[in-house]
């Protein structure tokens, strides 16, 4: 471990020291907090979360077994979905109200559990179309070349920047299509970080990344905390989350059923009831 990752962990174990493991507890500086969020199809109630806060500059994990709502709630978080009821605020903004793009302007970026590279374009291309803001695509600045090239030539350097950090600098030129999975998990987290965003919501991503890329993308998340960014993301795999989760958050059947550290949750009986069945124990005897 690098002492700036020591620095990182240590700071993020510093900001949740006293935190209650027990659903919704308040953080010292939360970047997002919910309240009251339910979403509803029809008679199936998807998501029900009467509260969560996320703490500043850390990196937790949302699980919960199939079905518990992690997906949809990232979906309403992020403006990609539009919930019954409830509100929530982002870095001092409400935020229920905004639409996905504006939410990533904001500064909450998400990724994909199926990835959403577009794969006749370039990798480089697909770093590109994810800067803010270009000046170039405005109907009138368009037409006047020097009104969006230094702007450009900036977010070029910059996507290169990024492509070497995520060792998909020799990829640049090669359709996205062209990439294995991992590599397409890289990119779609190298083109979210185009927005230098605040916070980054990843929906499991390890998902169909061969073992080789996953250390690698291990060792980019951590990075991302290290470089001032809340992380929070949704994950099966708990090798993983009591690796680089510095607080995780437990989802059942739509509801956040507690929180707490990694290795408070794996001992929490609510945890083990909601992946195993409450009658899982009285079963074995």
């Amino acid at each position: 471990m690098s002492d700036k990752e020591k620095a990182g962990k240590a700071a993020a174990g510093a900001a949740l020291a006293g935190v209650p493991a027990e659903p919704g507890a308040p953080k010292a500086d939360a970047i997002l907090s919910a309240t009251g969020v339910r979403r509803a199809f029809g008679g199936l109630v998807a998501v029900d979360v009467e509260h969560v806060e996320i703490q500043r500059g850390t990196i937790t994990a949302l699980i919960g077994p199939n079905g518990a709502g992690k997906t949809t709630f990232f979906n309403l978080l992020t403006g990609f979905d539009r919930p019954s009821r409830g509100s929530w605020d982002f870095d001092g903004r409400r935020a229920d109200r905004m639409r996905s793009f504006q939410v990533a302007r904001a500064g909450m970026v998400r990724t994909f559990q199926l990835t959403k590279a577009l794969t006749r374009m370039s990798v480089l291309d697909n770093m590109l179309i994810g800067a803010a803001d270009q000046v170039g695509e405005r109907m009138w600045a368009g037409l006047v070349p020097r009104l969006w090239r230094g702007q450009e030539a900036a977010n070029r350097e910059r996507a290169l920047v990024l492509l070497e950090r995520f060792k998909l600098i020799d990829k640049r030129e090669h359709y996205a299509g062209e990439l294995s999975g991992g590599q397409r998990k890289l990119l779609e987290m190298a083109r979210a970080l185009m927005l230098e965003p605040k916070m980054i919501m990843l929906d499991e991503p390890m998902a169909g990344v061969n073992p080789a890329l996953k250390q690698s993308l291990l060792e980019h998340i951590k990075d991302l905390r290290e470089d001032g960014m809340t992380v929070l993301f949704v994950e099966h795999d708990m090798d993983m989350v009591h690796e680089i989760a510095d607080w995780v958050a437990v989802m059942a059947a739509g509801q956040l059923i507690t929180e707490g550290t990694p290795d408070q949750i794996s001992a929490d009986q609510r945890v083990i009831d909601a992946y195993l069945g409450a009658h899982h124990d009285a079963a074995q005897h």
